[in-house]
């Protein structure tokens, strides 16, 4: 039987607890909101120059050959790692890069239904920083806060993909709900690092 996806759960709801990465953690940190951004500004990048080329009622050899060179450059996530060498560095999350492409075919799916929502536009370098992963719930593991590969280890801890092991601090009152819940399955993660410089996990949780 397969796993529920967040979709079909009754219920959505989020949870922020504050991290204290280490030094090595925060530079995993800073490199994977580097990727995520730069994953994204080159979707934005692509199809802002395409957008340029207008409407054709003809067809032009170089101006063709420049769009599908133009496609390429974002089709695939090894076509993006063949461009920027540095997106395979080890510590980079593969998450983190799925993520900023969906996030920004969400962004133009935002602009189609709601028009002043405004186009996908570059995400400046800033002091904020951020990215986002997901857990992976092996097949046949029962769906809870402790059994995937981003998961609670006690009310002081969490394991994060690629930056293992972190130290958290979360209201008490609601861990002792969520960890006496049957059946609670982590969706997507946020990592942020605001501009006071302090850390944060934000989770989507969904139950029945």
């Amino acid at each position: 039987m397969e796993h529920k996806k967040m979709a079909d759960y009754a219920y959505h709801y989020g949870l922020k607890v504050r991290i204290y990465p280490s030094q090595q953690q925060k530079e995993m940190i800073r490199r994977n909101a580097d990727a995520a951004r730069c994953v994204y500004n080159e979707h934005v990048a692509v199809n802002k120059e395409i957008a340029r080329f207008g409407r054709r009622s003809i067809y032009i050899d170089f101006i063709e050959k420049r769009i599908e060179a133009l496609r390429e450059r974002i089709r695939t996530v090894t076509a993006l790692k063949d461009r920027y060498p540095w997106l395979r560095h080890p510590d980079i999350d593969a998450q983190s890069i799925a993520n900023a492409r969906q996030n920004y075919q969400h962004a133009w799916k935002q602009f189609r239904a709601v028009h002043h929502a405004g186009v996908p536009n570059f995400h400046k370098k800033t002091s904020v920083e951020s990215y986002q992963t997901n857990p992976h719930y092996s097949k046949g593991t029962e769906i809870s806060l402790f059994t995937s590969n981003a998961r609670f280890l006690d009310k002081h801890h969490l394991m994060l993909p690629k930056l293992k092991r972190i130290r958290f601090q979360g209201s008490r009152k609601m861990l002792d709900r969520l960890f006496a819940m049957k059946e609670v399955r982590i969706g997507t993660i946020t990592i942020t690092k605001d501009s006071l410089h302090r850390y944060f996990a934000s989770f989507q949780l969904g139950s029945d």
